[in-house]
């Protein structure tokens, strides 16, 4: 994972800066004496998470076709437009090809989940069980407030988890693993777009308890891995959904409730042989628990007794 945090008030820094996130993206107005920027973003392969603040008179312009962009921008004075239509003040927005420009004249807060959009694509298809899923927006528009706020809240978790250095968008660790998938849930969930119809879709639902006995042997072999769901739902040849509904049918329980329990037996068992000098909180992390009150609650539960113990 790669990070960046700085400030500066040189205004082609900001230009350069920001093209390298959004390639399409044009500063098509900065006004130099106010120009003043605080920039962080964290990136992986396919995936960045960018929050900004730009004190200035600014217009700009982004049309990014090979990006599943989405942003919001916060502004006293200021607005976002589609073409010629104004997009609601403050809610997250998305563009997929289509040319979406913003303007503020005085101090902007911007944040951005930014997908790769084959990396999306390949995702989705995961998720949803369509291996011909092609990914298209039918509106820029957030599908209604509660799914703005949705957005909001993942872009908080996931920004305050990677500044604060709890997690990583490591695809390989499995806190990273999980916190790209929720991005992606989010983003797929806050927008409209023809993923919405493959996941309305009715999930499989002739999944034998042989698809389901293949998903606890590979949970059971794997839970130390940075597994998702997804991956589950690969290793025993059935989609992401037909999957769930499996579980829920023959068992009574979530794969990722079972996951978590996988990886809290984990973490017991790495506890009880543990160095005493060794954290509560390292093996947490180790086993994709980023907050560790809610593994010490979760362990109580499961174990009645703290974790430290």
């Amino acid at each position: 994972m790669e990070t960046q945090r700085f400030r500066s008030s040189d205004p082609e820094t900001v230009a350069e800066t920001w093209r390298e996130f959004a390639p399409s993206s044009r500063l098509l107005e900065v006004d130099e004496d106010r120009c003043k920027l605080d920039w962080f973003s964290a990136t992986v392969d396919g995936f960045s998470v960018i929050r900004y603040e730009l004190s200035a008179k600014v217009e700009s312009s982004v049309a990014p076709e090979s990006q599943l962009f989405t942003c919001s921008v916060q502004s006293l004075h200021g607005g976002v437009t589609a073409g010629r239509h104004a997009l609601p003040s403050g809610r997250p927005w998305a563009s997929h090809g289509l040319p979406v420009t913003a303007h503020w004249d005085d101090v902007a807060v911007v944040q951005a989940l930014v997908f790769d959009r084959e990396h999306a694509q390949r995702l989705a298809r995961r998720i949803s069980g369509d291996d011909g899923l092609s990914l298209q927006l039918r509106s820029p528009e957030a599908r209604g407030a509660r799914e703005a706020d949705q957005w909001d809240r993942t872009f908080a978790y996931i920004a305050s988890s990677v500044l604060s250095g709890d997690a990583t968008l490591d695809p390989e660790s499995i806190v990273g693993a999980g916190l790209l998938r929720h991005a992606l849930w989010t983003v797929l969930s806050t927008f409209s777009t023809n993923y919405s119809l493959a996941s309305d879709t009715s999930p499989q639902r002739s999944a034998a308890p042989t698809t389901v006995r293949r998903a606890l042997a590979y949970i059971d072999a794997h839970a130390h891995e940075a597994i998702t769901v997804d991956d589950v739902a690969t290793a025993a040849h059935i989609s992401t959904r037909g999957l769930q509904y499996a579980f829920r049918r023959s068992l009574g329980f979530t794969p990722s409730e079972y996951l978590r329990r996988a990886r809290l037996s984990g973490a017991h068992h790495d506890l009880s042989i543990a160095d005493p000098k060794t954290s509560v909180a390292s093996i947490a992390r180790r086993w994709g628990f980023s907050n560790v009150s809610r593994f010490t609650a979760a362990y109580r539960l499961e174990y009645g007794t703290h974790p430290g113990r």
